[in-house]
C-alpha cells in the first residue's frame, strides 16, 4: 500500500468527533439518496412502460393486416378481406413471428331492463390463444367455439358489467345493426369479466365469436376483418411490419399496421416518460457532484496543516492530490454501495408488497410495477464513480496552490 492510499483510509475512518466527519458523513448520505434516486427511477419506468406496453400488445397484437382504409379510425369495424393461407403460411415462416389469427368487429348494444351500452364486439375464432390476454380475466373463463354454429356466450368488461349491472353466467340481449340498417336482436351467455385498466378498452370491446359476426355482415367464412399478429420481440415491429408488405404477393389494397401506428398518443406518452427519466437522473447526478465538490473542498481546508506538513518532508503536490482523491473516491464508493442496496431492498419491498399505488385512470394499473435491468444498476454505480472521480480533479488542484510555510502556520 502506498503512502498515499494509507493516509487517505486513515483519515476516511477517522473516528475523531470533526466538521470534516459531519461533511464526510452528509456526502455519503447525498450519494446513497441520489444512486438510489437514480436506480428506483429506472426500475419504475421499466416495469411501467414494459407493463403498459404488454397490455396495448397483448389486447391487439404487434402487427394488424387489413383492408387499406386511409381515412378509418383507429377503433371502428373493418372492411372485409378473403383468408389467404397461402400468403399467411408465408408470413409463419419469420422467426419472429409468434401467432396470426383473424379477428373482426361490429358495433352493437347491449341491453338489459334498466340499462343499454353500447360496445365493439371482437370476434375471435378457435385458433385464437387467451393466454395472450389471461391476465385480464377478472372471473369466469373466455368463451368457447362450436364447430357448426357460432358461439353464444361473450366477454365483456368490469366497466360494462358494472354499468349494466350483469355478473358471470348472466344472459344479456344484444342487438346488431345489419348492412341494410336493421337491428338484429339476440340474446348471449356472458361467460366471463375481464378488465385492461385501459380506459379505451375496458369501455369499449366485448369479446364474442368471429362467426357471429360474419354471420350479421352476410360474409362467408371466408371473409374477415383482418389478421392479428404477435411477435415474440416487439421491437421488431416496424422492421416485420415493412417485410410483410413488401412482400410480392401481398394484395395492394391491403396494409400492414403496429400497434404504435394505431395508438400513438399511449407510446408518445410512454416515450416522454423516458424524457422524465433523464431529466431526474441528470439532476441526482448534479446534486452528487456538487455535493463531493464541497466536500473535498472542505476537507483540503481542514486539513491544511497536514499538506503543509508532507510538502515540507518532500511529498510531491500530485502524492497530496492523490490522497484526497483517494479519500473521496472512498466516500464516493461507500455512498453508490449503501444506495444501490436501499435502493434495490425498496424495489424487492415494492414486489412483494405492492405498496406504491397509482391511480389507475390515469397509469392503466392500481400498484407500480418493478422491472430492474442489471446492466442499468452497474452503469449508474459505474458512471457516479466516474464521473465523481473526474469532476474532482478539478478542486484538488488547489492543493497545488498551497505553500508549506503557509499552511503549517494556519491556525
Amino acid at each position: 500500500m502506498n503512502i498515499s492510499s494509507f493516509i487517505a483510509r486513515r483519515i476516511a475512518f477517522n473516528q475523531q468527533k470533526s466538521f470534516s466527519r459531519f461533511i464526510i458523513r452528509l456526502s455519503i448520505t447525498a450519494t446513497v439518496i441520489s444512486v438510489a434516486v437514480m436506480i428506483i427511477t429506472l426500475s419504475f419506468v421499466n416495469g411501467f412502460q414494459e407493463t403498459v406496453s404488454q397490455k396495448v400488445f397483448s389486447f391487439w397484437g404487434h402487427l394488424r393486416i387489413q383492408y387499406r382504409q386511409p381515412m378509418k379510425a383507429n377503433i371502428a369495424e373493418e372492411l372485409a378481406i378473403e383468408k389467404n393461407d397461402t400468403l399467411i403460411a408465408k408470413i409463419r415462416t419469420n422467426p419472429q413471428i409468434q401467432t396470426i389469427h383473424p379477428f373482426a368487429t361490429k358495433y352493437a348494444i347491449l341491453k338489459t331492463a334498466d340499462e343499454m351500452e353500447g360496445v365493439l364486439m371482437k370476434g375471435l375464432d378457435s385458433s385464437y390463444n387467451f393466454k395472450h390476454i389471461a391476465g385480464f380475466l377478472q372471473s369466469g373463463r373466455w368463451i368457447q367455439f362450436n364447430d357448426s354454429t357460432y358461439s353464444r356466450e361473450i366477454v365483456i368488461s368490469s366497466y360494462t358489467a358494472n354499468q349494466l349491472k350483469l355478473k358471470v353466467n348472466d344472459r344479456v340481449l344484444i342487438y346488431f345493426v345489419r348492412p341494410d340498417g336493421s337491428l338484429r336482436p339476440d340474446r348471449l351467455t356472458i361467460t366471463g369479466i375481464y378488465k385492461t385498466s385501459i380506459e379505451e378498452y375496458d369501455k369499449t370491446f366485448a369479446i364474442g365469436d368471429i362467426k357471429l359476426i360474419q354471420r350479421l355482415n352476410g360474409w362467408n367464412p371466408s371473409e374477415i376483418g383482418g389478421y392479428e399478429i404477435f411477435l415474440k420481440d416487439y421491437n421488431q415491429m416496424s422492421k416485420i411490419s415493412d417485410e410483410i408488405y413488401n412482400q410480392d404477393d401481398f394484395p395492394l389494397l391491403w396494409e400492414t399496421r403496429t400497434v404504435k401506428e394505431i395508438y400513438p398518443n399511449i407510446f408518445d406518452w410512454l416515450q416522454i416518460q423516458n424524457t422524465n427519466q433523464g431529466i431526474l437522473i441528470t439532476i441526482m447526478i448534479i446534486i452528487a457532484v456538487i455535493n463531493l465538490i464541497t466536500c473535498l473542498i472542505i476537507l483540503v481546508l481542514e486539513r491544511l496543516r497536514m499538506i503543509g506538513i508532507l510538502k515540507a518532508l518532500g511529498a510531491s503536490n500530485w502524492t497530496v492530490q492523490r490522497i484526497f482523491l483517494q479519500h473521496s473516491t472512498l466516500i464516493t464508493f461507500s455512498g453508490v454501495l449503501l444506495g444501490t442496496a436501499f435502493a434495490l431492498g425498496l424495489l424487492w419491498l415494492q414486489m412483494k408488497t405492492g405498496f406504491v399505488r397509482l391511480k389507475e385512470e390515469a397509469y392503466y394499473m392500481q400498484t407500480a410495477t418493478v422491472k430492474i435491468e442489471w446492466w442499468q444498476v452497474i452503469a449508474v454505480g459505474a458512471g457516479t464513480l466516474l464521473v465523481s472521480y473526474l469532476v474532482l480533479l478539478i478542486p484538488s488542484f488547489i492543493v497545488r496552490k498551497i505553500q508549506p510555510v503557509k499552511a503549517i502556520r494556519f491556525q
